[in-house]
């Protein structure tokens, strides 16, 4: 996520971060269905429309990182060095993600997730959605040349392999294995020349 610069920019954010953090205390402390936007909303001392303006729905409080998620992936493949392959680029980035999401604290939140089926839809579909980013990136950059099925395919298989990776006993060995995996489907796809 970038930083924002002008005072108005800074104050929304700060709220923004404000409301996550006291939904995220919340929920955590008396489980998530248990919590409504309303007591979010008194909780962080601001209205129930401020709430909304900042986050879609309740399930989005939980994921407030996942614009940054998402922008990380794409920028693995659009701020890599000209010359570095793209399949190390975004293992680098999938390693990061994972090992931020594994860290110590991390745990409450998973388990809160795997035991709402309501987070666990939301979190598909970001799933989807942080693909089709991805997919859209590897696309434009003409030096990848790959069908759109390709990268479309590549795409779900790097987000996978972040919730894989995350759910495994050895998480950065997963990542290798994974990784392995996909750099091989990668080549295969590779225009002959």
């Amino acid at each position: 996520m970038t930083v924002p610069t002008g005072r108005r920019e800074r104050k929304k954010a700060a709220t923004r971060r404000k409301i996550a953090d006291t939904a995220l205390r919340l929920f955590l402390e008396r489980g998530y269905d248990a919590v409504g936007i309303r007591e979010v909303a008194a909780e962080a001392d601001v209205a129930v429309t401020t709430v909304f303006s900042h986050f879609a729905s309740k399930e989005a409080l939980v994921f407030e990182q996942d614009e940054g998620f998402e922008q990380r992936l794409a920028q693995a493949v659009t701020n890599r060095a000209p010359d570095e392959p793209l399949i190390p680029a975004l293992r680098r980035e999938v390693l990061a993600l994972v090992r931020h999401c594994t860290a110590d604290g991390a745990a409450p939140i998973q388990r809160m997730i795997a035991a709402s089926p309501a987070l666990r839809q939301y979190e598909d579909s970001m799933r989807l959605r942080h693909a089709e980013s991805l997919a859209a990136a590897v696309a434009a950059d003409p030096a990848l040349a790959r069908t759109g099925t390709v990268c479309r395919t590549l795409a779900r298989f790097v987000v996978d392999a972040y919730a894989l990776a995350r759910e495994a006993d050895d998480p950065d060995a997963a990542v290798d294995e994974i990784f392995r995996m996909i750099e091989a489907a990668w080549e295969v796809t590779a225009p002959s020349r």
